[in-house]
């Protein structure tokens, strides 16, 4: 019997996927849920053009929050008992911030959701859920996103 699942979101389809498969499965478990969203570090340098990256940054963490907001609801709804977190990678891999959340949070399920994809897609995009398959110490349920994806 899982107690405390780790759901990693993003605001993509494949992600709402594993918020769906996250409420059946949940649901028979009473565990608690634990939304985590990581912001990714942006490092972008123009000389010509003036970034402002506190803006920037703000706006990715008001972006991260709405997505936290609309499946902390989601899931609510359903009658889970939901916590959220805001984490910034801060040079990380994703996937290793994740894997280390789930360990300080004493997780001892993840589900996330995964693209599927093969060859040079996957190799060009890199997969975030292979990764935490590869870093993670506890077990890891996969929810295969939509062909369209």
């Amino acid at each position: 019997m899982y107690q405390r699942i780790l759901i990693p979101v993003d605001g993509s389809s494949t992600s709402e996927q594993a918020l769906d498969e996250v409420i059946t499965f949940v649901q028979r478990q009473r565990a608690q849920v634990e939304l985590i969203h990581v912001l990714e570090e942006v490092g972008y340098v123009d000389d010509e053009n003036y970034i402002n990256y506190v803006e920037l940054l703000d706006s990715m963490k008001l972006n991260g929050e709405k997505i936290l907001t609309q499946a902390q609801h989601k899931l609510k709804e359903a009658g889970l008992n939901v916590h959220c977190t805001l984490l910034e990678a801060r040079g990380e891999r994703i996937a290793d911030v994740i894997s280390t959340a789930a360990k300080n949070m004493s997780a001892d399920l993840i589900i996330i959701g995964t693209h599927g994809r093969t060859g040079f897609n996957r190799m060009l995009m890199g997969s975030v859920a292979e990764g935490v398959v590869r870093t993670a110490h506890i077990p890891i349920l996969l929810i295969r996103g939509s062909a369209i994806d």
